[in-house]
Formats: structure tokens, C-alpha cells, sequence
């Protein structure tokens, strides 16, 4: 490079994981802890680069998660990234079957539980943070929680949904199609009421216990699956009065489903579903 400075890409290595379609460039922060964002944004570019919905450096030293957007903007958790990780880190054996690791995020720690493991694919059970839906002024902006609440004039016309946070943003819209949401979710993602944007849940209450939701999320668009997204639409439907707290909730993405268990406020939601090794790489 022009300023003599050594290229943070060359000899990079890296592990591609997916949970649910929800894919990641998992990468050791210990070895390579330059990864900025112009470098995130080139790694997850899927015409250009290895292709992602975004970057997890792990530091195994601290046992913590770091997540990068494909737009380089920076959640503070990510379900289905923490699940990845957890394979990652047992293909490293640094967990084993019915191990309990406790994994920090910028949303504080998740216990994450290996249930099983064969050959490329785990199934984990983490203990998400307790949601919330009591306004949080970086989050968002109201005098009152936000639940079954019409937001006024959004593209030129109401959307009523119930705002969530699992330590990021949320916005559950129920009966989406009804409501014609899927066409204003990226102008419901930028919404003034969201000062730090929110993840757009576009749910439909499929049974007593089950929902369909798709997630457009915050720097991404679009994605197969999320997992604080089906965490938030669980309890959702819990505060809704769609569904019963402490059912054991069927969330189908497009990627596959999870499970979801939504007990009382203040306690962890509960999150279990695979993760998948696809291949290692280097640059």
C-alpha cells in the first residue's frame, strides 16, 4: 500500500457461518483486531466479496461478541450471530456438548447453551437479555410505551405496531399484509420516533402458539432470519395478548424456524435454534 502500511485483508482468516439463512464472516479478533468499517462493508459485499449480512470478531480471551452490519454500522446484539458463535467457538474447543458459555455484547452478557452438535451444525439455547418496552430516549421516543400504537402518517398512511427492544430496536407490526407494511418498512426503519432506527418485524399470528415474521433490519435490509427480531414478536404477542406467557412459541422466518419461550418481565427470553459451519477462508 501507498503509505507503507501493511493491508489488514492479506492472510486474514475467517469462517462463514449462517443461523437460519442469517449469514456471518466470523472472525478471530485476537489475530486480526483491525477490521473497521470500510473493511466490513468490502467483506460482506456479496458480488465483490466473501458476502455476508455481517462481521462477528470474537475475542476468546474476554469471551465477547462484536457485530459490524453490512452497511459497517454497528447493532448491539444479534441472536443468530451469538449462535454462530458458539459453534464457532466449540469447533475450537472451547465448548462441548451441554456446555454453558456466558458471551458479552454491547447488549450485555447472554448465557448461550450447547444442546447439540453434528458434524457442521449446533443447536444453542440462549438466554436473550429481558426485553423492554418502557421508552428508552435513545431508542425511542414516547411518553408511553408503545403497544398496539398507531404510528401517524408514515408514507401516507397509519401502521400500528408495538415497539420492543432486546438491547436493540424493535417495531412489531401484526398483520402486516393487512396494513400494507412491507411497502414502508424501510421508511418505518427511519421513522422520527426511532432516533437510533429500529428493526422492523412484519409478523402474522399463525396458531395458538406460532407466528410467521420477516425482519428488515437496521444497515441490512431484508434478511432470512433474526433472531432478537423473533425474541421481540414473541413478546410482542405476549404483551398483545396474542399469546400466552411462558408458551413455548413457534417463530417461522424464512430461513427456518425458532423457538421462543417469553416468561415474566425482567426474566430472559429464551432462544433455541441451529447454526451452521459453511466453509473457512482466507484472503
Amino acid at each position: 500500500m501507498a503509505s507503507g502500511l501493511e493491508d489488514p485483508r492479506v492472510g486474514m482468516t475467517f469462517d462463514k457461518i449462517e443461523g437460519l439463512g442469517n449469514d456471518f464472516i466470523v472472525v478471530d479478533a485476537g489475530a486480526f483486531p483491525d477490521v473497521g468499517v470500510a473493511l466490513a462493508r468490502e467483506l460482506c459485499d456479496r458480488h465483490r466479496g466473501v458476502g455476508a449480512d455481517g462481521v462477528l470478531l470474537v475475542d476468546t480471551r474476554a469471551l465477547s461478541m462484536r457485530v459490524m452490519n453490512a452497511d459497517g454500522s454497528r447493532p448491539e446484539m444479534c441472536g443468530n450471530g451469538i449462535r454462530c458463535v458458539m459453534l464457532w467457538l466449540a469447533q475450537r474447543g472451547l465448548a462441548k456438548v451441554g456446555t454453558t458459555l456466558s458471551i458479552d455484547t454491547e447488549a450485555g452478557p447472554h448465557a448461550c447453551t450447547l444442546l447439540s452438535m453434528e458434524a457442521s451444525t449446533a443447536r444453542v439455547r440462549v438466554a436473550m437479555r429481558p426485553y423492554a418496552i418502557d421508552p428508552s430516549p435513545s431508542l425511542v421516543i414516547s411518553d408511553l410505551p408503545l403497544v398496539d400504537a398507531d404510528l401517524l402518517a408514515v408514507v401516507g398512511h397509519h401502521v400500528v405496531g408495538t415497539f420492543v427492544s432486546m438491547g436493540n430496536p424493535h417495531f412489531v407490526v401484526f398483520d402486516a399484509r393487512a396494513q400494507r407494511a412491507d411497502e414502508v418498512a424501510s421508511a418505518l426503519e427511519r421513522h422520527r420516533r426511532f432516533p437510533s432506527r429500529v428493526n422492523v418485524g412484519l409478523a402474522e399470528q399463525t396458531g395458538p402458539r406460532s407466528l410467521s415474521l420477516r425482519v428488515f433490519e437496521r444497515g441490512v435490509g431484508y434478511t432470512e432470519a433474526c433472531g432478537t427480531g423473533a425474541c421481540a414478536a414473541a413478546a410482542a404477542a405476549v404483551e398483545t395478548g396474542r399469546i400466552e406467557r411462558g408458551a413455548s412459541i413457534e417463530v417461522s422466518l424464512p430461513g427456518g424456524m425458532l423457538e421462543i419461550v417469553v416468561g415474566e418481565r425482567g426474566m430472559p427470553v429464551l432462544m433455541t435454534g441451529p447454526a451452521r459451519h459453511v466453509f473457512r477462508g482466507e484472503i
